[in-house]
Protein backbone atom coordinates (compact mmCIF):
# COMPACT_ATOMS: atom_id res chain seq x y z
CA UNK A 1 0.00 0.00 0.00
CA UNK A 2 1.44 3.36 -1.03
CA UNK A 3 1.35 6.13 1.56
CA UNK A 4 -1.36 8.78 1.19
CA UNK A 5 0.31 12.14 0.58
CA UNK A 6 -0.77 15.48 -0.87
CA UNK A 7 0.19 16.38 -4.43
CA UNK A 8 3.76 17.56 -4.88
CA UNK A 9 4.23 21.33 -5.01
CA UNK A 10 6.15 21.83 -8.23
CA UNK A 11 8.06 24.75 -9.51
CA UNK A 12 6.14 26.62 -12.23
CA UNK A 13 6.01 24.72 -15.52
CA UNK A 14 6.76 21.27 -14.08
CA UNK A 15 4.26 18.48 -14.79
CA UNK A 16 5.99 15.63 -12.92
CA UNK A 17 9.07 15.34 -10.76
CA UNK A 18 10.43 11.86 -10.01
CA UNK A 19 13.31 10.61 -7.91
CA UNK A 20 15.16 7.36 -8.73
CA UNK A 21 17.45 5.58 -6.27
CA UNK A 22 18.99 2.14 -6.49
CA UNK A 23 20.98 -0.45 -4.63
CA UNK A 24 20.22 0.21 -0.99
CA UNK A 25 21.24 -3.36 -0.09
CA UNK A 26 19.32 -3.23 3.18
CA UNK A 27 20.87 -5.74 5.56
CA UNK A 28 24.24 -6.14 3.84
CA UNK A 29 26.80 -7.19 6.46
CA UNK A 30 29.62 -4.78 7.27
CA UNK A 31 27.79 -1.78 5.80
CA UNK A 32 25.99 1.03 7.58
CA UNK A 33 22.75 0.29 5.74
CA UNK A 34 20.52 1.85 8.39
CA UNK A 35 22.32 5.18 8.01
CA UNK A 36 22.32 4.93 4.22
CA UNK A 37 18.53 4.57 4.23
CA UNK A 38 17.99 7.25 6.85
CA UNK A 39 20.11 9.67 4.82
CA UNK A 40 18.24 8.94 1.60
CA UNK A 41 14.82 9.25 3.24
CA UNK A 42 15.88 12.62 4.65
CA UNK A 43 17.06 13.80 1.23
CA UNK A 44 13.85 12.67 -0.47
CA UNK A 45 11.64 14.33 2.12
CA UNK A 46 13.68 17.51 1.75
CA UNK A 47 13.31 17.37 -2.06
CA UNK A 48 9.56 17.08 -1.59
CA UNK A 49 9.41 20.20 0.54
CA UNK A 50 11.78 22.27 -1.58
CA UNK A 51 10.91 21.31 -5.17
CA UNK A 52 8.21 18.62 -5.04
CA UNK A 53 8.45 14.88 -5.66
CA UNK A 54 5.51 12.98 -7.16
CA UNK A 55 6.99 9.57 -6.45
CA UNK A 56 10.24 7.64 -6.01
CA UNK A 57 11.38 4.50 -7.81
CA UNK A 58 13.73 2.20 -5.93
CA UNK A 59 15.31 0.45 -8.89
CA UNK A 60 16.37 -2.89 -7.50
CA UNK A 61 18.59 -4.54 -4.89
CA UNK A 62 16.28 -3.37 -2.15
CA UNK A 63 17.69 -5.92 0.29
CA UNK A 64 20.84 -8.01 0.35
CA UNK A 65 20.02 -11.66 -0.42
CA UNK A 66 17.51 -12.28 2.39
CA UNK A 67 13.77 -11.69 1.71
CA UNK A 68 13.13 -11.77 5.46
CA UNK A 69 14.59 -8.27 5.51
CA UNK A 70 11.61 -6.84 3.61
CA UNK A 71 9.58 -6.32 6.78
CA UNK A 72 12.24 -4.11 8.36
CA UNK A 73 12.86 -2.35 5.06
CA UNK A 74 9.16 -1.50 4.65
CA UNK A 75 9.06 -0.21 8.22
CA UNK A 76 12.04 2.02 7.42
CA UNK A 77 10.51 3.28 4.17
CA UNK A 78 7.33 4.21 6.05
CA UNK A 79 9.22 7.37 7.03
CA UNK A 80 9.08 8.58 3.43
CA UNK A 81 6.65 11.41 2.73
CA UNK A 82 6.21 10.48 -0.94
CA UNK A 83 4.76 7.39 -2.68
CA UNK A 84 7.29 4.87 -3.96
CA UNK A 85 7.54 1.93 -6.34
CA UNK A 86 10.11 -0.86 -6.51
CA UNK A 87 11.76 -3.18 -9.02
CA UNK A 88 13.40 -6.53 -8.34
CA UNK A 89 17.19 -6.75 -8.53
CA UNK A 90 19.50 -9.73 -8.45
CA UNK A 91 20.03 -9.41 -4.68
CA UNK A 92 16.25 -9.43 -4.10
CA UNK A 93 16.20 -13.21 -3.99
CA UNK A 94 12.49 -13.52 -3.44
CA UNK A 95 9.71 -15.74 -4.78
CA UNK A 96 7.03 -14.12 -6.93
CA UNK A 97 4.25 -14.72 -4.39
CA UNK A 98 6.27 -13.15 -1.57
CA UNK A 99 7.07 -10.14 -3.75
CA UNK A 100 3.38 -9.75 -4.63
CA UNK A 101 2.23 -9.99 -1.02
CA UNK A 102 4.94 -7.59 0.14
CA UNK A 103 4.55 -4.81 -2.42
CA UNK A 104 1.03 -5.32 -3.74
CA UNK A 105 1.96 -5.78 -7.40
CA UNK A 106 3.98 -8.29 -9.46
CA UNK A 107 7.65 -8.00 -10.44
CA UNK A 108 6.49 -6.85 -13.89
CA UNK A 109 4.30 -3.81 -13.35
CA UNK A 110 3.29 -0.51 -14.90
CA UNK A 111 1.30 2.54 -13.90
CA UNK A 112 0.18 5.85 -15.36
CA UNK A 113 0.55 9.40 -14.10
CA UNK A 114 -1.34 11.86 -16.27
CA UNK A 115 -0.01 11.76 -19.84
CA UNK A 116 2.89 9.44 -18.99
CA UNK A 117 3.39 5.71 -18.39
CA UNK A 118 6.03 4.09 -16.21
CA UNK A 119 7.06 0.48 -16.77
CA UNK A 120 8.89 -1.50 -14.07
CA UNK A 121 10.46 -4.63 -15.55
CA UNK A 122 11.92 -7.66 -13.81
CA UNK A 123 15.57 -8.54 -14.58
CA UNK A 124 16.27 -11.32 -12.07
CA UNK A 125 14.70 -14.30 -10.31
CA UNK A 126 14.63 -16.05 -6.94
CA UNK A 127 18.14 -17.40 -7.54
CA UNK A 128 19.54 -13.94 -8.21
CA UNK A 129 20.41 -14.71 -11.82
CA UNK A 130 20.72 -11.98 -14.44
CA UNK A 131 17.84 -12.24 -16.92
CA UNK A 132 16.47 -10.16 -19.76
CA UNK A 133 13.11 -8.46 -19.33
CA UNK A 134 10.26 -10.59 -20.64
CA UNK A 135 9.98 -9.38 -24.26
CA UNK A 136 6.42 -10.63 -24.73
CA UNK A 137 5.19 -8.84 -21.62
CA UNK A 138 7.21 -5.72 -22.45
CA UNK A 139 5.79 -5.52 -25.98
CA UNK A 140 2.25 -5.92 -24.67
CA UNK A 141 2.80 -3.32 -21.96
CA UNK A 142 4.29 -0.77 -24.34
CA UNK A 143 1.38 -1.29 -26.75
CA UNK A 144 -1.05 -0.73 -23.87
CA UNK A 145 0.45 2.72 -23.37
CA UNK A 146 0.66 3.70 -27.03
CA UNK A 147 -1.58 6.71 -26.45
CA UNK A 148 0.70 8.24 -23.80
CA UNK A 149 2.98 11.17 -24.54
CA UNK A 150 5.93 9.31 -23.10
CA UNK A 151 6.94 5.98 -21.57
CA UNK A 152 9.76 5.76 -19.02
CA UNK A 153 11.18 2.30 -18.29
CA UNK A 154 12.95 1.07 -15.14
CA UNK A 155 15.11 -2.08 -15.23
CA UNK A 156 17.62 -2.95 -12.53
CA UNK A 157 20.08 -4.69 -14.87
CA UNK A 158 21.24 -3.00 -18.08
CA UNK A 159 20.12 -4.82 -21.26
CA UNK A 160 23.19 -3.68 -23.24
CA UNK A 161 26.65 -5.16 -22.60
CA UNK A 162 28.26 -1.82 -21.79
CA UNK A 163 29.52 -2.80 -18.34
CA UNK A 164 30.95 -5.83 -16.58
CA UNK A 165 27.64 -6.58 -14.86
CA UNK A 166 25.32 -5.98 -17.84
CA UNK A 167 23.73 -8.52 -20.19
CA UNK A 168 22.71 -8.36 -23.84
CA UNK A 169 18.95 -8.24 -24.52
CA UNK A 170 18.70 -7.17 -28.15
CA UNK A 171 15.05 -8.12 -28.61
CA UNK A 172 14.07 -5.71 -25.86
CA UNK A 173 16.41 -2.88 -26.84
CA UNK A 174 15.22 -3.12 -30.46
CA UNK A 175 11.67 -2.76 -29.14
CA UNK A 176 12.66 0.37 -27.23
CA UNK A 177 14.43 1.85 -30.23
CA UNK A 178 11.45 1.25 -32.51
CA UNK A 179 8.86 2.73 -30.13
CA UNK A 180 8.62 6.48 -30.55
CA UNK A 181 7.10 7.29 -27.19
CA UNK A 182 9.69 5.31 -25.18
CA UNK A 183 11.71 8.25 -23.92
CA UNK A 184 14.29 6.75 -21.55
CA UNK A 185 15.44 3.66 -19.70
CA UNK A 186 16.80 3.79 -16.14
CA UNK A 187 19.11 1.32 -14.38
CA UNK A 188 20.72 0.50 -11.08
CA UNK A 189 23.00 -2.51 -10.54
CA UNK A 190 26.25 -0.90 -11.76
CA UNK A 191 27.12 1.03 -8.60
CA UNK A 192 30.06 2.77 -10.29
CA UNK A 193 27.95 4.21 -13.14
CA UNK A 194 26.12 7.54 -12.74
CA UNK A 195 25.96 8.86 -16.31
CA UNK A 196 24.09 8.40 -19.57
CA UNK A 197 24.73 5.98 -22.45
CA UNK A 198 23.01 6.18 -25.82
CA UNK A 199 21.80 3.25 -27.91
CA UNK A 200 20.47 4.62 -31.16
CA UNK A 201 18.31 7.57 -30.15
CA UNK A 202 17.40 6.28 -26.70
CA UNK A 203 19.18 7.37 -23.49
CA UNK A 204 19.96 4.80 -20.80
CA UNK A 205 20.60 6.30 -17.37
CA UNK A 206 22.46 5.07 -14.28
CA UNK A 207 22.14 6.39 -10.72
CA UNK A 208 25.17 5.03 -8.90
CA UNK A 209 24.02 3.70 -5.53
CA UNK A 210 22.87 4.83 -2.11
CA UNK A 211 23.92 1.70 -0.24
CA UNK A 212 26.13 -1.33 -0.66
CA UNK A 213 29.85 -1.77 -0.23
CA UNK A 214 31.21 -0.46 -3.55
CA UNK A 215 30.61 2.04 -6.31
CA UNK A 216 30.81 5.79 -6.83
CA UNK A 217 32.57 7.74 -4.10
CA UNK A 218 29.27 9.35 -3.08
CA UNK A 219 25.78 8.12 -2.25
CA UNK A 220 23.20 9.79 -4.47
CA UNK A 221 20.12 9.55 -6.66
CA UNK A 222 18.70 10.66 -9.99
CA UNK A 223 16.00 13.22 -10.73
CA UNK A 224 13.57 13.21 -13.68
CA UNK A 225 11.65 16.40 -14.41
CA UNK A 226 8.90 16.46 -17.04
CA UNK A 227 7.75 19.92 -18.04
CA UNK A 228 4.45 21.26 -19.29
CA UNK A 229 6.08 22.45 -22.54
CA UNK A 230 6.75 18.81 -23.50
CA UNK A 231 10.42 18.81 -22.65
CA UNK A 232 12.07 16.77 -19.92
CA UNK A 233 15.39 16.51 -18.16
CA UNK A 234 17.27 14.07 -15.98
CA UNK A 235 20.33 14.58 -13.85
CA UNK A 236 22.27 12.76 -11.20
CA UNK A 237 22.34 14.37 -7.75
CA UNK A 238 25.07 14.24 -5.14
CA UNK A 239 23.56 15.73 -1.95
CA UNK A 240 26.93 16.30 -0.27
CA UNK A 241 29.04 18.16 -2.87
CA UNK A 242 28.87 19.58 -6.43
CA UNK A 243 25.31 18.31 -6.48
CA UNK A 244 24.11 18.30 -10.11
CA UNK A 245 25.91 15.83 -12.40
CA UNK A 246 25.47 14.48 -15.92
CA UNK A 247 22.41 16.47 -17.04
CA UNK A 248 20.39 15.39 -20.08
CA UNK A 249 17.52 17.19 -21.80
CA UNK A 250 14.99 15.59 -24.14
CA UNK A 251 11.86 16.41 -26.11
CA UNK A 252 8.58 14.62 -25.59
Amino acid sequence: MLPSVPNAKHQAGTALRILVASDGHFGQPDTDYQKFHADLIGWINQEKVQKGVDFTVFNGDLVHNDPNLYYDLKSTLANLRVPYYVTRGNHDMVALDVWQSTWGYPTNHSFVKGDYAFILGDTSNEKGEYICPDPVWMKKEIAKHADKKGIFIFLHITPVKWTTHAIECKEVTDLFENTKNVKAIFHGHDHDQDGTKMLGKKPYFFDGHFGGSWGTSYKGYRIIEIFEDDTWTSYQYNPTAAPVLNSFTGKI
